[in-house]
């Protein structure tokens, strides 16, 4: 993405009207920055709905891989069942003029405002009601030719625009066009967006782009990652500024924040990430109320990486202040190393023990005072996504009966630093000498919103312990996952 100094261009925000996104079927949270004000004119039991998209995204040129990343909607869709297949009545039509006028959007495009990348459709009435699941429906790339105006020069409906050459490649779906992309209660903030008779909300959609794009062999193939939520007009951003604590002054080099919340199981997983500007400040809006943990990373310009950052606790509508990043030191008077890369493989296999593929998102996890972070992988040329997603293949390196993934994680060998939030600033302290990491692997069934694959479906490895005076490359354990669909 390309930044500037200013809050526009370093959030790029997709900004989907409500009505938009619920045709998708995408699983959403609602980030939108309205109020919840009574609308005149509106029927008894009915409220009504501005549905906007959001996409801090990380990937975008110089940095990036990508300069453009165009997807063509259709249809957003929402229902008040959790369960609700796509093809089952009670869907609710929030943007009826799409099927016969899509619109296609830059997803790395400038936010419209500080907050948003775009809107769909006009506000849409829609019965009061808890919505437990949402769906954006996506045009298929064969009708791409039929578009009224097309920024895929190649003439699909949905493409992604290299960074290294500036050449345009079909960006592959699986059952977006058909059965959208579902945002399930589990993405959506509360795990439902409420709306009352009488009421206006505003429903956000954050599209994490850059987790949602893998590169299969020189094949650009979507696999969407979305959260949605509510917002309002007031308190719905987390902001901050990022300093090298050695020069006080913004990194040379690159910082990647994310904003973390727990799961399930209790492990922080990365909610929002976006990039620093070059005067070291940071935005997340909208965001969708509630706690978050701001865990930071970042790479210098001569390819050191910083240790990590973690600020616990910081509610939206704050300001974590300054955060500072630390380089590791070598405590036996020799130099630091602050980097390290994590080298393993991931296998697939079916019921039948036949190779096939599978889709596995890879989080690097670290244990800090009983709590379980996701480290962000720091910004590299190789690295422009917080979390890695991959897709098996066949390979000459796979063991025999799998499709494989090798991958190479550069990591910072030195451990975190700890603070919880202040007004006055957050007071970070390291919580040791060097890092200790779990790589922890995610398969999905694509286009699902999350729907597990294999069995089991998570898995991770032994942790590693780093040193800073150690190796530079560790060997990982295989990541095995069995009973694929």
């Amino acid at each position: 993405m390309k930044f500037k100094d200013s809050v526009a261009r370093w959030v790029n925000f997709w900004t989907v009207s409500l009505a938009a996104m619920l045709v998708s079927g995408i699983s959403i949270a609602v980030v939108a920055c309205s109020s919840n004000s009574m609308s005149t004119g509106t029927s008894s039991g009915m409220g009504t709905v501005n549905t906007q998209l959001s996409d801090p995204a990380t990937c975008q040129a110089p940095s990036g891989p990508f300069e453009h990343v165009y997807v063509t909607i259709t249809d957003v869709r929402a229902s008040t069942s959790a369960t609700a297949s796509s093809t089952d009545s009670g869907w609710v039509d929030l943007t009826p003029g799409l099927s016969s006028s899509p619109q296609q959007i830059d997803l790395l495009g400038q936010a419209n405002n500080q907050c948003f990348l775009a809107t769909l459709g006009d506000s849409q009435e829609l019965q009061a009601g808890s919505y437990q699941q949402i769906r954006i429906i996506l045009a298929a790339n064969s009708t791409g030719s039929s578009l009224s105006k097309n920024a895929c020069s190649n003439g699909a409906a949905n493409c992604v625009v290299l960074t290294s050459d500036g050449s345009v490649q079909t960006l592959l779906l699986s059952s977006e066009a058909q059965t959208g992309i579902k945002i399930p209660s589990g993405q959506i903030a509360g795990g439902a967006f409420n709306i009352a008779a009488g009421q206006t909300e505003d429903l956000d959609i954050d599209f994490s782009v850059c987790e949602s794009i893998v590169d299969a062999g020189g094949q650009y193939r979507l696999k969407p990652v979305l959260h949605a939520g509510e917002v309002s007009t007031t308190s719905t951003s987390i902001n901050g500024t990022i300093l090298d604590s050695a020069t006080g002054n913004p990194v040379n080099g690159t910082v990647l924040v994310a904003a973390e919340q727990k799961d399930s199981t209790g492990v922080d997983r990365v909610q929002r990430a976006t990039l620093a500007t070059s005067n070291g400040s940071f935005v997340f809006c909208p965001l969708p109320s509630g706690t978050y943990d701001i865990v930071v990373v970042g790479t210098r310009s001569d390819g050191s990486l910083y240790e990590p950052s973690i600020v616990t606790g910081v509610s939206v509508g704050s300001t974590v202040g300054n955060v500072k990043l630390f380089m590791p030191t070598a405590t036996s008077g020799s130099s630091a190393t602050t980097f390290a890369q994590l080298n393993g493989m991931v296998t697939s296999q079916n019921s039948s023990n036949a190779a096939t593929a599978a889709n596995v998102d890879l989080s690097v996890l670290e244990t800090v005072q009983s709590s379980v972070y996701t480290i962000p992988l720091p910004p590299t040329s190789t690295q422009s996504a917080a979390t890695l997603p991959v897709v098996t293949a066949a390979g000459s390196t796979c063991p025999t009966g799998t499709d494989c993934f090798n991958y190479s994680l550069e990591v910072p060998t030195g451990a975190p630093y700890l603070g919880t939030w202040a007004a006055a600033g957050a007071t970070l302290t390291v919580v040791g000498p060097s890092a200790s990491y779990v790589i922890d692997g995610i398969a999905t069934i694509p286009g699902s919103g999350g729907t597990s694959d294999c069995s089991p479906s998570e898995l991770k490895t032994t942790a590693t312990t780093l040193s800073v005076t150690g190796q530079t490359a560790v060997s990982l354990p295989v990541l095995a996952f069995m009973q694929c669909q």
